[in-house]
């Protein structure tokens, strides 16, 4: 889907909903994945599994949300963006729900995977949809917005991070706290869905002839044939890698390596996801003045020290230390490489779904070899693994650069 497809927005009440309905979107991703990631060590308890379980419990996540980026661009390119991504936040709340009943209601590790999985591939979908409609939202705009909206999906992990801490400290089953969430994440993506703009392509799906979504679709996968994004795709690699592991272990990493309570696991993991927020806030100027290179390369040695901090910190000061650094040093990655990949607009679709496919793989290959290393050296010594994906990061940041900068 191309900014073509969409029709000329010049209101700006109208631009104003399109932006704030991708605002939800992002949020309520990422409110949706923190719930879950925040009761890790709970589920880990009332499953009784031990590290390389938990690894393979949550590539069921890893495995299904690659499965969403891959179905995303016929997703969009077929429905539209309303209805694909109504869809698809419908397929997350689901599996939310029926987490909460395979770990509270009728204990299941496999059962547990499967909902993991669902879930995944409403999340992996849903990602490539709200990135494409927000960098199409930002060129009618005329403004920098992409950093800002995964704010909001940061807002969101923060805010699901804290729900999370606090059903953990009031002793919430599982399934009540993850019921919960999953009615606020479908009821808000319900409401943000009409302010949507209605893509012309959407408008005559009764006329057009049943071959040319597949034409488009097929078109697209031309997209992995450019070099530089698939360098685009090494940044957002490693950075995705970098995030991916404090979701999937921060909390647990806390809990089994420094000691901490359930609670407090969560507590760390709410201070990263909020590192992570402020990064994304303070992105857009701190890009707009530095260029993506200076300020990707920059992410990275920040990143890097954190991590080092937090595996060998002596004292908790330290690991809070460790962890702010770490959220800051990971949080622009992402959003970086969906505008960079947005930046030629053919095909905007195929080619976000391609650079979030390359760092999905981090989420698909993360957690089970974590697990594994985590087992036999202990989850702090495993994260070690990190670094070496942030140096690759930080060589490949010049693939960001914008083809009509030489600021940089």
């Amino acid at each position: 889907m191309t900014s073509s497809e969409f029709p000329v927005t010049t209101t700006r009440p109208a631009l104003i909903g399109w932006r704030n309905a991708v605002f939800a979107a992002f949020f309520v991703a990422g409110l949706g994945l923190a719930s879950w990631m925040s009761r890790v060590p709970a589920v880990r308890d009332g499953l009784g599994l031990d590290t390389i379980q938990v690894g393979i419990l949550i590539f069921g996540l890893s495995a299904g949300s690659v499965i969403g980026l891959l179905i995303a661009a016929g997703m969009l390119a077929r429905f539209g963006a309303r209805r694909a991504m109504l869809v698809s936040v419908s397929l997350s709340a689901t599996g939310l729900v029926l987490m909460g009943v395979g770990v509270s209601l009728v204990p299941s590790a496999p059962f547990v995977f499967a909902a993991l999985a669902v879930f995944g591939i409403g999340m992996g979908s849903l990602d490539v949809m709200m990135n494409v409609e927000g960098a199409a939202a930002e060129r009618a705009i005329g403004r920098t917005l992409m950093p800002l909206m995964h704010a909001c999906f940061s807002l969101g992990t923060v805010t699901g991070a804290l729900g999370g801490a606090a059903a953990s400290a009031w002793q919430v089953s599982v399934f009540w706290h993850l019921l919960v969430m999953a009615v606020l994440v479908l009821g808000t993506i319900v409401v943000a869905v009409r302010f949507l703009p209605v893509s012309v392509e959407s408008t005559d799906k009764a006329d057009a002839p049943p071959r040319a979504w597949r034409e488009r679709l097929r078109d697209s996968l031309a997209v992995w044939r450019d070099r530089k994004l698939l360098l685009i795709g090494v940044i957002v690699l490693g950075m995705t890698f970098a995030e991916g592991s404090a979701n999937d272990w921060l909390a647990l990493a806390s809990v089994d390596g420094h000691g901490f309570s359930n609670t407090d696991g969560a507590i760390v993991f709410g201070v990263f996801v909020a590192a992570m927020t402020v990064g994304r806030v303070i992105g857009g100027p701190v890009l707009d003045r530095f260029g993506r290179v200076v300020v990707l390369r920059a992410c990275a040695g920040i990143g890097i020290t954190g991590l080092v901090l937090f595996i060998l910190a002596p004292n908790t000061p330290l690991v809070f230390v460790g962890t702010v650094l770490w959220g800051l040093g990971a949080s622009l990655g992402f959003p970086v490489g969906m505008s960079a990949a947005a930046d030629d607009t053919k095909n905007a679709a195929a080619r976000v779904s391609a650079v979030a496919i390359i760092g999905y793989f981090a989420f698909l290959v993360g957690p089970p070899v974590l697990g594994l290393l985590g087992e036999s050296w202990g989850i702090l010594n495993a994260l070690y693994l990190i670094l070496v994906l942030m140096v690759l990061a930080g060589l490949a940041a010049p693939a960001a650069r914008p083809k009509a900068s030489a600021r940089d």
